[in-house]
């Protein structure tokens, strides 16, 4: 049973004296939450000098060097005792009884005279020290025992996004970001690397990459985080002795720059590659020729190509395969029930007995690879919290934007250290001021309406708006009912709009965390419009007398300039060739003000026989797919040319599977181009077009440019659906990398 003496550790109050006015911004809470805290109501002074009593093993760590940095005044004799050491070790051996048998454990006591911390390894003492950090943080050191250790093993990031890799600066204020949150792994596998993955990864770095990942394994170590660098070969490996001689030396390479631990990815590829006996040899291989041969490498991680049990063909034999022949000290990864997907404790009962290990979970939360016109600041939750003893691992896959992951993140390392006490309404609000402490009240105020994907291919959402939605639904529930508003919800509409206009202007003009800012601009911009046309629309809904003729005719044309406002930040900003644009507040905040623009726009034209445009949002193209994995994809529109959203994995796409673009009327085409990512397309799909949506004409596909991008021979023809069909008798896997098409 664990303790919990004054627990939810807000100290501040509990222990009877003030904290540092930097901690009164926000309630102090340790982080991550302790698995056992018992305080009293006393306190010791701050040390001026400590008397620090440690074994010589302990010389030249990253935990001795943060707490010389922590007390930087010692003596000989006087001040206060600091004892600090392994279990067993001299200086804390009489402490040993309470150390926590658990990897990475600590015992923390702060009494009248003195501090020991004594961790059950070298990692569990620095994490020890930096829960004292913490504590000195407050205005007075409380008396406490902290007994604490983390709940799974491998706990991180996994930097395997596709789009724009981190900066090399981000990477390193990441890995401090870590080490102060008790992360343990970081794997470096950035899709877009080309020295990681097809067609460089043979290829030792250039001098200049070489230098910079040098620095980082450097960062990690100082900050108690192992360094793990990825490759991913699948895609063009040969299987033969050249290629197995090229990727030893290429970890060779990686070794001599000081890296000592290592992933091989075989995610999202097709063919030979993706055999799981050719997998587990190759693994095995480098398993006994490279990790055992080395002696000081960690474990060695893969990510299957199978990685999520909606893609697991059970009968087929993959999972069971690698489970039985792959080295048993060897990690497999997993995301879940899909590619994303929160993790419970059915999914690894699942997993775990196919692969006969426990499963290292890759969490696909907060990457928005898939949903880059968004941004996902939201809380951490949803995951199980009975599957600590389940996992080997937890690394979660971030956003390329950095600083915004870390509200995330923060969540992730608070969860996977202590799950049964993780609360994510909490962990989220300390991370927002620990990221902004000076303006946190303004980044939750975003943060808050920028949580939720929108549509998209996986179905996975998150709440958003949550403190408004009820007043939301009602709101526009009275307006339908009666043409009017509720003036108390209105009134509190209005107030949150009036928050979120000031929240970005000082974000925006802000000097605290600028790289934070610099991540965020454009949603920034985007958020103020939003909260200007919340308040226009609000006006707008309240204009009910003859009088107030003039002013909804006014506020009606302001509402219309802001709908054209943020269509160009959409259209302008963030303009990456995948999901192009900036959305903010897309679940409810912004589909509630159309929705009211949309109402008392009907009801004014009704009452004065005007003819005023009523359409918040025109989109004339819409998506129907029998392929599961294409059917919520979102469908884009800018000027004359539209896409459908294109998809990072690979496709299984059935016999007779279809996917239907539709259009409101028949328009006449220009141009439509293709790119499954696959050589064989003209042969096993047909492109079909229908000027009534009941007929259809098959249209010649023809390669341009590279030997997998096709363009269709529609020019000049009326539309009114675009059909492309699986006519081969035969399941293909595919990528889908481009449907686009342009109106004359």
């Amino acid at each position: 049973m664990k303790s919990k003496s004054l627990f939810g550790l807000f100290l501040g109050g509990a222990l009877g004296f003030v904290p540092l006015a930097s901690v009164c911004a926000q309630d102090f809470c340790l982080q991550p939450v302790p698995q056992s805290y018992v305080g009293s109501r006393d306190s010791v002074p701050l040390p001026l000098r400590c008397k620090l009593q440690f074994d010589a093993l302990l010389q030249d760590t990253p935990a001795l060097r943060l707490l010389q940095e922590l007390f930087p005044v010692q003596a000989e004799q006087g001040g206060m005792s600091v004892r600090v050491g392994v279990k067993g070790d001299k200086a804390v051996r009489k402490f040993s009884r309470f150390v926590p048998d658990k990897a990475e454990g600590y015992y923390l006591a702060v009494r009248e005279d003195g501090i020991v911390i004594a961790g059950a390894d070298e990692r569990g003492v620095l994490y020890g020290v930096r829960t004292l950090a913490q504590l000195l943080t407050l205005g007075k050191l409380p008396l406490v025992t902290i007994t604490d250790y983390p709940d799974v093993p491998y706990r991180g990031v996994v930097e395997g996004f596709y789009g724009t890799p981190w900066s090399h600066e981000a990477r390193l204020r990441q890995l401090e970001f870590y080490g102060r949150n008790k992360m343990n792994v970081y794997l470096y596998g950035p899709k877009d690397d080309p020295y990681h993955s097809t067609p460089n990864w043979r290829k030792p770095y250039p001098e200049k990459e070489a230098a910079q990942l040098k620095e980082l394994v450097d960062k990690a170590h100082e900050n108690g985080v192992i360094f793990y660098w990825a490759i991913h070969p699948g895609q063009d490996i040969k299987w033969n002795d050249t290629d197995r001689r090229l990727l030893l030396e290429k970890f060779e390479s990686m070794y001599r720059l000081g890296v000592r631990a290592f992933a091989v990815f075989f995610d999202d590829i097709s063919g030979e590659g993706t055999k799981a006996e050719k997998q587990a040899g190759l693994l095995n291989f480098l398993n006994e020729r490279f990790v055992k041969a080395k002696g000081d490498v960690a474990p060695l991680v893969m990510c299957p190509t199978e990685y999520n049990k909606s893609w697991a063909n059970v009968e087929g034999g993959y999972l069971t395969t690698l489970g039985k022949m792959l080295d048993k000290d060897i990690e497999i990864m997993w995301t879940g029930n899909s590619v994303v997907a929160s993790i419970d404790k059915s999914s690894m009962e699942f997993i775990n007995p196919l692969i006969e290990r426990k499963a290292y979970v890759w969490w696909n939360f907060p990457v928005s690879d898939y949903v880059r016109d968004h941004l996902l600041m939201g809380p951490v939750y949803g995951n199980g919290k009975d599957i600590g003893n389940e996992l080997a691992g937890f690394v979660s896959n971030p956003m390329e934007h950095a600083e915004a992951s870390k509200i995330a993140l923060y969540g992730v390392a608070d969860y996977a250290w202590n799950m049964e006490d993780y609360d994510g309404g909490r962990s989220w609000k300390h991370a927002i001021g620990d990221l902004m402490p000076q303006n946190a009240e303004y980044l939750e105020t975003f943060a808050a309406h920028n949580s939720d994907l929108g549509k998209n291919g996986h179905g996975f959402r998150r709440d958003e708006s949550v403190a408004l939605r009820s007043v939301l639904d009602s709101l526009l529930a009275v307006c339908r009912e009666r043409g009017q508003l509720d003036e108390l919800a209105s009134r509190q509409v209005a107030d949150e709009c009036d928050k979120i206009i000031v929240s970005a202007d000082m974000l925006l003009a802000s000097s605290e965390n600028r790289a934070l800012v610099d991540e965020i601009r454009p949603w920034l911009v985007q958020f103020k419009l939003l909260g200007e046309y919340g308040k226009a629309v609000l006006r707008m809904a309240d204009c009910r007398t003859e009088s107030q003729q003039a002013d909804f005719v006014s506020l009606y044309k302001h509402a219309h300039a802001l709908q054209m406002q943020m269509y160009e930040v959409d259209a302008t900003y963030n303009q990456n060739p995948y999901q192009p644009g900036v959305k903010t507040g897309s679940r409810y905040l912004l589909p509630a003000f159309d929705a009211l623009f949309e109402l008392s726009v009907g009801n004014y034209n009704r009452t004065h026989h005007t003819n005023l445009d009523e359409r918040a949002v025109y989109m004339p193209y819409s998506l129907s797919s029998t392929v599961k994995q294409l059917s919520l994809l979102p469908v884009r529109r800018k000027g004359k040319t539209g896409e459908v959203s294109p998809s990072n994995e690979v496709i299984v796409w059935q016999t007779d599977g279809e996917l239907v673009l539709s259009m409101d009327y028949a328009r006449v085409l220009e141009d439509l181009v293709l790119d499954l990512g696959t050589e064989q397309v003209s042969e096993a799909f047909v492109l079909s077009v229908s000027r009534d949506g009941i007929a259809w004409q098959d249209i010649p596909l023809r390669a341009v440019g590279n030997k997998t991008l096709l363009r269709a021979e529609v020019k000049g023809m009326d539309a009114k659906a675009v059909r492309l069909k699986n006519i081969s008798g035969t399941e293909q896997r595919v990528y889908f990398k481009r449907f686009s098409f342009a109106e004359r």
